[in-house]
């Protein structure tokens, strides 16, 4: 089988996308042959068998020169690849959709956003299969998604470093990611004021650089930090690449990501799967953890949840974190992830 994929971007050293590097490496274990067609490269170590092409980002294009770029790959790969998987990016199956068909190949589109319209409709009819992670992603009402692990990778995603930081990090709150308003850091940093108000000890490190439309916000953030005199307990750090964060996981031990419901920020599962235990708003994982790690979207309930795990004995901090960790290790690893895309597009490669 081989396969041409879509994604934003491939460099193993970005905060955001680095993780895709090593989807593609255990995809290559699958697949007789990956090409992969990206926006921007950077920095990757892949076999023989995983050839990459940008369409220029890295070097500074223009968004015709984008498109000439994609047109000319998608023709002069086409005997190159069997079938289609598009990573997030629906505007790759708008645009190269009708030429697949054309010529047979199946498109399999992966996306995990809350928010979708017309364009993303027209994308779901053109492709043979949806992917996502989330239920409450915009594309799960098809029939023809079916929802995926989300893929941690825990070769990567382990405890093995916790068990040297166990002292360390107690009583450490982690919030690790872009900063956006998305991503509501502002919501944990009233939070944490109403925490600090209490007398509770506890320090907050975040992780994570802001797009330059978000610049403003980011520093609102700051600001509102220093306003609340909450300087010496709240930390500012530059995102790190995706492989650096099992470290920082480690010598935390509580994890905050307030990303709303809808995607499945896989961050979650990294952070638990190296021992950290979660608090989040996202109902995704309903039914599926404690409903104690599962906050209401108010800074008064992310308060009384953080301060529940700081306060909490450590025998039964230590079960709910066996049990997460089965779960990942059960239901969300890159392993079963890998098998499962495997197995959907072999089964209608077999089907045609």
């Amino acid at each position: 089988m081989r396969i041409l994929i879509f994604t934003q971007k491939i460099d193993i050293d970005d905060p955001i996308l680095g993780f895709f590097h090593n989807w593609i490496l255990k995809l290559s274990e699958k697949f007789q042959k990956i090409s992969v067609i990206c926006l921007e490269k950077g920095n990757y170590n892949l076999p023989e068998n995983v050839k990459i092409y940008s369409l220029g980002k890295e070097s500074g294009q223009n968004r015709i020169k984008y498109l000439k770029n994609f047109f000319n790959l998608i023709l002069g790969l086409n005997r190159e690849y069997d079938s289609v998987l598009v990573h997030m990016n629906q505007e790759y199956v708008l645009l190269g959709g009708f030429f697949w068909k054309l010529i047979g190949k199946k498109v399999y589109l992966w996306r995990n956003h809350k928010i979708g319209n017309l364009f993303t409709d027209i994308a779901v009819w053109m492709s043979h299969k949806v992917f996502c992670t989330s239920k409450f992603a915009y594309v799960a009402k098809y029939k023809k998604t079916k929802l995926m692990p989300v893929g941690i990778d825990n070769g990567v995603f382990n405890t093995e470093l916790r068990i040297m930081n166990y002292e360390s990090c107690k009583d450490r709150i982690l919030f690790l990611g872009r900063i956006s308003p998305i991503k509501n850091p502002d919501l944990l940093i009233e939070a944490l004021d109403l925490l600090n108000k209490k007398g509770v000890n506890f320090i907050c490190d975040f992780y994570g650089d802001a797009l330059p439309k978000d610049k403003a916000y980011f520093n609102s953030i700051k600001t509102k930090v220093k306003n609340l005199n909450l300087k010496d307990k709240i930390k500012f750090y530059k995102a790190v690449p995706n492989y650096e964060t099992p470290k920082i996981y480690s010598s935390h031990e509580i994890f905050v990501n307030l990303t709303p419901s809808g995607s499945f920020d896989k961050t979650i599962l990294e952070a638990a799967a190296c021992g950290c235990l979660p608090v989040i708003i996202n109902k995704s994982l309903g039914g599926e953890i404690e409903e104690i790690l599962i906050a209401e979207n108010t800074a008064e309930d992310v308060a009384t949840k953080i301060n529940f795990w700081i306060e909490e004995d450590d025998n039964r901090k230590n079960i709910i974190k066996d049990r997460i960790q089965e779960y990942i290790l059960e239901k969300h690893s890159l392993n079963i992830l890998v098998d499962k895309l495997y197995l959907e597009i072999n089964k209608q490669k077999q089907d045609s």
